[in-house]
This record gives C-alpha cells, sequence and structure tokens, in this order.
C-alpha cells in the first residue's frame, strides 16, 4: 500500500538536541483493549493504547511558534540540511479527537476520515498499536498463529482505504539506532512498508529535506531524495467494495532507508530492494465478484470478523511460513473464503507461494514476491517482530482504482487481474472523495490473537 499523509501544520514549543518533543500538547495515547487467546480458547484481555504517526504531527521550531513545515514545504531557514532540521524542530502531542477524528472506546478503534479542527482541516490518519508500557510499540510473530479482529466499513465508499497491516519497524520507532530521534515510538516515528514512502518527514532521525519537492495534487503531500523500507504483511485493505490480503517482501531484514534504484521508484518499480506489487488474493479480482460486497456473501453493509491464520511447514512456531489462510465469520456464521475461478489457475482459496506462483504468470506480472523471498522471507519478517498498523486513506497516486476497479485503466477489463473491484475508473479522485465523503469512517474492534482456531467460534 502507499499511503499519502496529510501532513498538518500547526504550532508548538519544544527542547533541543535532534528530532525534539514538543511540550505545548500533552501526548495521551487513546486506550484499546486487545486480547490473547490459548489453545483452549480461552482469552486473556490486555489494555493497550495507539499512538499518531509522526508524519501527521504538529512540527514548530524549538525556541517559538514558527513552523518548520507549513503546507507541503520546509522553512529553508530552521530546515536547511537534515541533521539542523531535526536539531531545530519537535514533534508535538495530538488532539485525538477534535484534530484527527480518532476514537476509542474499550476494544474498539474508530478512524473519521475528514475532521476539521480548529486551525486546519486533517485527512485520514494511521496509528499504531503500543505496548503495555505506553512507550514501545506491540511488536507480533504471527507464525502458526491467527489473527482475528471486527470490521464496520459500511461508510466507506469507493476510493477509501480502511487498513489493517503490520510493517517491520523497530520497536522503539527507531530512537536506539538513530540516537537524533529523541521522540521515539511515543509520538509515532520509525515507520516503513514495502512501498519505500519518500513523504515521510523524518528517516533515520533525519529531516528528509534533500530533494523536497511538494505534492502536485495534494497540498498537504511533498517526497524528498529517501524512503523509508521494509517487509509489510496487509491483512486488510478493503473498502464496502473490495478487499485484498497480500504479504509484502523486501530484501532487507529491517527498516531500511533507501536512495536511488533500490527505493524501485517509477520505471525502476522492480529493480528495488522491495516487492511494491505483493501477492494479493482479491476475491473480485480472483474471479467471485459475488463474494464480498454490499448485499454479497460477505456483506459489507454490515460488520464482520475478519480471521487471518499464518500456517507453517510443520505446524510450529518455529517452521516455516507456507500458507496464509483466511475466513469471515458473519450473522453467526464461519463463511469460507472465495475460490480462484481464473482460466488457467487451480481454484485456490488460499494464499501459498504456488498461488503466487500462477497468479503472476497467469496475469501477465512481474514476480518479485518469488525473487524476493516469497512467504518464507515474511515469515522471517515475523520472527523479527512487526507492528501492527490501522489507517484510513484516500490515494493520490492511483485514485484507490487498484482496489476497487478496473486497473490498469488503459488495460482491456475482460483481460485476467486487471478488475479487481466494481467501482468505476472515474471514481477516487481525492479532491472528490474528501468533499463527498467527509464523514467516511472506519471502525476496527475486538482484536484477537493466538494459536490456529483460538480466536473465533
Amino acid at each position: 500500500m502507499f499511503p499519502t499523509a496529510a501532513l498538518l501544520s500547526l504550532s508548538f514549543v519544544a527542547i533541543a538536541y535532534g528530532q525534539q518533543v514538543g511540550t505545548l500538547t500533552a501526548e495521551s495515547h487513546p486506550k484499546l483493549s486487545v486480547q490473547q487467546c490459548t489453545a483452549g480458547g480461552s482469552c486473556q484481555t490486555l489494555q493497550r493504547s495507539v499512538v499518531l504517526d509522526s508524519n501527521w504531527r504538529w512540527l514548530h521550531d524549538v525556541s517559538g511558534s514558527t513552523n518548520c513545515y507549513t503546507g507541503n514545504t520546509w522553512d529553508a531557514t530552521l530546515c536547511p540540511d537534515p541533521t539542523t532540521c531535526a536539531t531545530n524542530c519537535a514533534l508535538d502531542g495530538a488532539d485525538y479527537t477534535g484534530t484527527y477524528g480518532i476514537t476509542t472506546s474499550g476494544n474498539e478503534l474508530n478512524l473519521k476520515f475528514v475532521t476539521d479542527g480548529q486551525y486546519s482541516t486533517n485527512i485520514g490518519s494511521r496509528v499504531y498499536l503500543l505496548s503495555d508500557d505506553d512507550s514501545t510499540y506491540e511488536m507480533f510473530n504471527l507464525k502458526n498463529q491467527e489473527f482475528t479482529f471486527d470490521v464496520d466499513m459500511s461508510n466507506l465508499p469507493c476510493g477509501l482505504n480502511g487498513a489493517l497491516y503490520f510493517v517491520e519497524m523497530d520497536s522503539d520507532g527507531g530512537s536506539s539506532r538513530f540516537p537524533t530521534n529523541k521522540a521515539g515510538s511515543k509520538y509515532g516515528t520509525g515507520y516503513c512498508d514495502t512501498q519505500c514512502p519518500h513523504d515521510i518527514k523524518f528517516i533515520n532521525g533525519e529531516a528528509n529535506v534533500l530533494g523536497w519537492e511538494g505534492s502536485a495534487n495534494d497540498p498537504n503531500a511533498g517526497s524528498g531524495q529517501y524512503g523509508t523500507c521494509c517487509n509489510e504483511m496487509d491483512i486488510w485493505e478493503a473498502n464496502q467494495n473490495g478487499a485484498a490480503v497480500t504479504p509484502h517482501v523486501c530484501s532487507v531484514d529491517s527498516q531500511t532507508r533507501c536512495e536511488g534504484t533500490d527505493c524501485g521508484d517509477g520505471d525502476e518499480r522492480y529493480d528495488g530492494i522491495c516487492d511494491k506489487d505483493g501477492c494479493d488474493f482479491n476475491s473480485f479480482r480472483m474471479g467471485d465478484q459475488t463474494f464480498l460486497g454490499l448485499g454479497k456473501t460477505v456483506d459489507t453493509s454490515q460488520k464482520f470478523t475478519v480471521v487471518t491464520q499464518f500456517l507453517t511447514s510443520d505446524n510450529t512456531t518455529s517452521g516455516t511460513l507456507s500458507e496464509i489462510r483466511r475466513l469471515y465469520v458473519q450473522g453467526g456464521k464461519v463463511i469460507a473464503n472465495s475460490k480462484t475461478n481464473i482460466a488457467g489457475m487451480d481454484a485456490y482459496d488460499s494464499i501459498t507461494d504456488d498461488f503466487c506462483n500462477a497468479q503472476k504468470q497467469v496475469f501477465g506480472d512481474t514476480n518479485t514476491f518469488e525473487k524476493l523471498g516469497g512467504l518464507t522471507e515474511m515469515g522471517v519478517a515475523f520472527e523479527k517482530g512487526m507492528v501492527l498498523v490501522m489507517s484510513i486513506w484516500d490515494d493520490h497516486e492511483a485514485n484507490m482504482l487498484w482496489l476497487d476497479s478496473d486497473y490498469p485503466t488503459d488495460a482491456d477489463p475482460s483481460s485476467p487481474g486487471v478488475a479487481r473491484g466494481p467501482c468505476p475508473t472515474s471514481s477516487g479522485v481525492p479532491t472528490d472523495v474528501e468533499s463527498q465523503s467527509a464523514n467516511a469512517n472506519v471502525a476496527f474492534s475486538n482484536i484477537k490473537f493466538g494459536p490456529i482456531g483460538s480466536t473465533y467460534a
């Protein structure tokens, strides 16, 4: 996935010596309970919290009230180079509800799409699950485990993405590896994914100011010389018209700053260190257009449960990841995943290396997933520990058509793999979505994880 952050330009005061912590607004993490289950089906409630990604936060000089970043432009005086900027500027606490439309209640997280705050309008958000110490990320290893949650995306139309996924971030947000990062995971630093995003304002404790250019179609975002890469497991990228589960892998095994060819930008997409396409299972794209959507077998007009199982070759937590299975629970019924219905492919209903290879061949897609290690590499990433991410976003790059419409738009929709959802190719334009669907939201709740078969009835 490639979310583009809505970067706000607000003011705060801070201290010195690196990527700083501001003091104007106290940082208070919204509480969110999750459950860890055992093989017998008994589940223990864990009190956790979520933290807002640093890219959305106020960024201000340490000695006054001058913005270090306004709109999609850095202040040249405060930020003439990466290290000076990290010394001069600080991240402040967040008003989660008032500014960002982020609320929690018990085991439910609700993310609002557009929030009109006192000083500006916020678009989308991205949060991470913190551990019980409230200052480091909760780390997940899901080999031979399953991960389950409820989702309500009945108010999430074409062009939007309510995403729940894992990335291989550092547990402390990178503060130990990069001492100039004084904010750490308590302030949501250290993001990375397989798109190697260039829009992240601070990477490796330094400002991403070199070569920074404001976006041509997003007044709040831009891109710098560096990207930030790591393995990514997309459990859920979805709106009411479509959904995909997608592992992506990289040739690196931790958050890594990239530049040049390694980032895989543009025509070098398949030359970088990460697999940007991934190996996706989207029921609509895989030939079953009646399975998931409004009024369909999995009815997205109502809340339902998503179960994802990570099977290993020897059914142990130390084995090699060999299969990712999906099932759903809705209306008291367990719903098996759809099966592929594509000429030239077997009837797969889960993600295996065989499925991925067959899909790439039939769709005519470049198989970077296999080249960079496939499911084995995804399992290695889980062994190191991955961070849970939840977000809501629109797409300034491709209007989310890769998720819910025909994509690429210049391809024949009848060609295998092109039709990904029922939304028109004219949908998903951010200016339209932000004005017409400002009140959209997604709610994730009842998060559970544990051994296979332990998290659902």
